[in-house]
């Protein structure tokens, strides 16, 4: 169970993760410069809000639960709902092409990193919704769900800015669409696992 937890969290770390690499390779782009010192600040913010998140979707699920016990059989259909959807906008944005001037805000001033940090960590909020499916109650195995991904993107956020410094935002539509199609999979995996 351990095992499969933590490649879980793994994969949803790297799903949720590819909008942060996206925009963390803008900002290599941007500052070809860039610190070293710079780089683990803006990949620590992103990995701070990518666990932050997942936490606070958690706590609302348990609080829902232990109020509304009868809301327990939907987890499975509302994990599948958010991922699909969560997954589904992901690949349609990176199809679409978005703009990343846009995605990237203000730059790389501390504001401007919170800012980036919220914005790409909003999915993280309705995955954590999806934990309680395997972590239940389990307030440590929640934590260790939320330090795996914040580990995982941290460590893709450091890759994300050196790419941008080295060769730009070519690659961001790809991990777009890459991070939706692991959301909708993880996705899936927990419908079924949760309705058998």
């Amino acid at each position: 169970m351990l095992i499969g937890l933590i490649i879980n969290s793994i994969a949803l770390g790297a799903g949720l993760a590819m909008d942060a690499f996206s925009v963390s390779m803008a900002n290599g782009l941007h500052e070809p410069d860039m610190k070293k010192r710079k780089i683990l600040a803006i990949a620590g913010m992103f990995a701070f809000f990518q666990a932050a998140m997942p936490m606070l979707g958690w706590i609302c699920v348990q609080t829902i639960c232990n109020v509304f016990k009868s809301f327990e059989k939907f987890i499975p259909w509302i994990a599948l709902v958010l991922l699909c959807f969560i997954g589904s906008k992901m690949i349609f944005d990176a199809v679409k092409n978005k703009n990343e001037e846009e995605e990237c805000f203000k730059g790389t001033t501390f504001c401007g990193l919170i800012v980036q940090g919220i914005a790409t960590s909003i999915d993280a909020l309705s995955a954590g919704f999806t934990m309680d499916e395997s972590v239940g109650g389990n307030v440590y195995l929640a934590l260790l769900c939320a330090l795996i991904i914040a580990a995982v993107t941290f460590i893709i956020c450091v890759v994300g800015v050196c790419i941008g410094k080295k060769f730009g935002t070519a690659l961001a539509d790809k991990a777009g669409i890459l991070g939706g199609i692991i959301l909708i999979a993880i996705g899936i995996e927990i419908f079924i696992t949760g309705i058998l």
